[in-house]
């Protein structure tokens, strides 16, 4: 089987995007499928237009000048588009699989009715909430509601669809997508790179000031707004006051560092709160093995009750145990005072209470990070999650074969 991927970007930049296409890639070579990537041109300059990174191959989509908004993103379709269909071209696939944002799909549908192959869309996140999330865009502007109209129109002429999460499949069913066209591919890890949790880094802890009996709550990943970074810093004088051993770990950048720097040393708690910046991915694990808690405190918003993060996971697979906001994408991930905590979001009140109530009572710890990493393994591991593919792209093939409609996995399966 010849799967090629639409991306709107793909290694070498790390982002929660590409270490998920980075899975789905790595777990589908080593069944035996044969797999490439196309990345649009958001993705940047390269020097190749073809590159290998990690034994995995990104053809690149040269930069084009563009018009002004919303002609130069129909040029930026068109040109992915005609990139799209000389890949495919050379490389022969069976399936055509895009992912999101919806200009991905728009170009692969153009490729694939072009080239005849079946296209499986990919719902990472609805480009409308995502930005508003990133603060690049008004929940029920004009430009909102056009972006929605046009992610449903492109749905409904995919030949299938897959969404990360239930809460994404339960907005396109009410939008009056099939239910029977959708499948869930869940955020997962590779238990390869996140397998076995870590030592603590005695180096790294006397490097960032974290004495030996520290209580340390962490937070790994990007720095947007959606994230809650801001609340998590408020929460710091309350939980110090309950707990003097307090520690703050902030790993990461992104948008809202600036502020969020600038929050942290005007607070009475800011000698308690470390900004460590971005560190390369081979890193990360020294990171988590000084965390005792894994902090998640997103708002409350469209975008973060639709979607799950991948951080948890990451946090869970390392045998760290997690605190998040009781926002709908976490509740997917977490199970409340068993595999992990759950807080009212946009409280930071509510965070200093469950942080300290975990530090005061550890009874319980080894079941909840036993739980929580059992968990991983059994619904969240790469290397089983990846097999949910497998029926919809035979199908999908088949369906093309014959010139028939495509006829969905039992649901039972999924």
């Amino acid at each position: 089987m010849r799967i090629l991927h639409v991306l709107d970007h793909g290694l070498p930049v790390h982002s929660g995007y590409t270490f998920r296409t980075r899975a789905i890639l790595k777990a589908q070579a080593a069944r035996g499928w044969e797999v490439a990537s196309v990345t649009s041109i958001r993705h940047g300059t390269s020097p190749a237009l073809v590159e290998r990174f990690e034994g995995l191959e990104f053809h690149r989509t040269p930069p084009v000048a563009l018009l002004p908004s919303p002609l130069g993103e129909w040029q930026e379709v068109a040109a992915f588009a005609r990139r799209i269909v000389a890949v495919a071209e050379r490389f022969r696939p069976d399936v055509i699989h895009a992912h999101s944002p919806v200009l991905d799909a728009l170009a692969a549908l153009r490729a694939a009715r072009r080239l005849r192959l079946p296209l499986l869309y990919e719902i990472r996140a609805f480009w409308e909430d995502a930005a508003v999330g990133n603060n690049n865009g008004t929940e029920g502007s004009l430009r909102y509601r056009l972006t929605r109209a046009l992610e449903t129109w492109a749905v409904r002429r995919a030949d299938a669809v897959a969404v990360i999460c239930e809460g994404l499949r339960g907005d396109l069913i009410a939008r009056g997508i099939d239910p029977a066209r959708i499948i869930v591919s869940p955020n997962g890890v590779d238990l390869e790179l996140f397998g076995a949790p870590p030592r603590r880094d005695a180096a790294l802890a006397a490097e960032l000031g974290f004495s030996i009996d520290a209580e340390v709550a962490g937070f790994i990943g990007s720095f947007y707004d959606y994230e809650g970074l801001d609340d998590l810093i408020a929460a710091l004088p309350a939980l110090i006051a309950k707990r003097p051993r307090a520690r703050l770990m902030l790993v990461g950048g992104g948008p809202c560092e600036e502020a969020l720097r600038a929050q942290a040393t005007a607070s009475p708690a800011a000698a308690a709160i470390s900004f460590v910046g971005r560190v390369p991915h081979g890193e990360v694990e020294r990171y988590y093995s000084l965390a005792n808690i894994l902090v998640y405190p997103r708002k409350r918003m469209r975008l973060t009750e639709l979607v799950t993060p991948l951080k948890p996971l990451e946090a869970m697979a390392q045998g760290r145990l997690v605190a998040a906001s009781d926002v709908g994408g976490h509740r997917e991930l977490i199970r409340d005072g068993d595999t992990g905590t759950l807080f009212a979001p946009n409280d930071p009140g509510a965070i200093a209470g469950a942080l300290a109530g975990l530090f005061d009572d550890r009874t319980r710890w080894d079941e909840r990070r036993a739980h929580a990493r059992a968990f991983v393994e059994r619904e969240r591991n790469w290397s089983s999650n990846i097999a949910r593919y497998a029926p919809v792209y035979q199908r999908l093939i088949e369906s093309a074969n014959r010139e028939v409609t495509w006829t969905p996995p039992a649901v039972a399966s999924i």
